[in-house]
């Protein structure tokens, strides 16, 4: 109709070149597709916009969060750290983290790109690669399966050829079960706290003081006096496979 309504009004206009050269597909000498810069630039602002679930779902993100929540929570600190804080402190260290997966990306793509001596699909695959890689090394078995089972993905020779629609869910259900396995190692002592508290001030009569304002300071002078802060940092990273050679 659009199209229709321009050629009664313009008929100078309808009778020049149809198509719309800024949004086009161009064939290259060995057969490879390259898209014109407009499209490119179009197919960037539509990953841009999925770039935070991108860094939530498919980085360390995930397993570092919830176990900072897990902590402060054990802790018995309702807003201390800040939500602000931990984001950031999980952010930072899921950079720290995911560095040898960026250096990869920046090497084989980004940089072969920029010299003009990859097409973007093959830059695209390319930085796909060690992402794909990444996720595998902390997905488990049992969850690759189910959602394999579940998609109808069971025919494939390895997990290697599995689609990333697969690939990201069995990656986050996996970092949560790790998530919640770490943050219930944190939770043990500090409940053990708790449950000492209780009982003492339970035989001492004393049943209308909280045993949560009595032992919230035994707890962080525990957490202090340990260096809870570089321990549950230091743990996050080698659940990752960093610092084991």
């Amino acid at each position: 109709m659009l199209i229709a309504v321009t050629a009664v009004l313009f008929p100078s206009f309808a009778s020049a070149e149809v198509g719309i050269p800024a949004l086009s597909v161009i064939t290259g000498e060995q057969g490879q597709q390259e898209y014109t810069v407009t499209l490119q630039i179009l197919m960037l602002m539509t990953v841009m916009s999925f770039l935070p679930a991108m860094v939530v779902l498919m980085s360390s993100f995930t397993r570092i969060i919830v176990v900072l929540a897990i902590l402060r929570q054990a802790l018995g600190l309702q807003s201390t750290p800040s939500n602000q804080v931990l984001l950031g402190l999980a952010l930072f260290m899921s950079l720290f983290i995911m560095r040898p997966v960026l250096d990869e990306v920046y090497d084989n793509a980004l940089v072969p790109y920029m010299a003009e001596e990859i097409g973007a699909m093959e830059a695209f695959e390319n930085a796909k690669l060690p992402i794909r890689t990444f996720m595998l090394s902390q997905t488990r078995m049992t969850d690759l399966n189910t959602f394999a089972e579940i998609s109808g993905n069971v025919d494939v020779d390895s997990v290697e050829d599995l689609p990333m629609t697969v690939i990201i869910p069995s990656f986050v259900t996996s970092e949560l079960k790790t998530a919640f396995q770490i943050g219930f190692m944190l939770f043990v002592p500090f409940l053990v706290i708790d449950l000492v508290v209780a009982s003492v001030l339970m035989a001492m009569g004393m049943m209308m003081l909280s045993p949560m304002i009595v032992s919230l300071p035994f707890k962080i002078m525990l957490f202090v006096l340990v260096d809870g802060w570089n321990l549950v940092m230091g743990t996050l990273a080698v659940s990752f496979g960093l610092g084991t050679g």
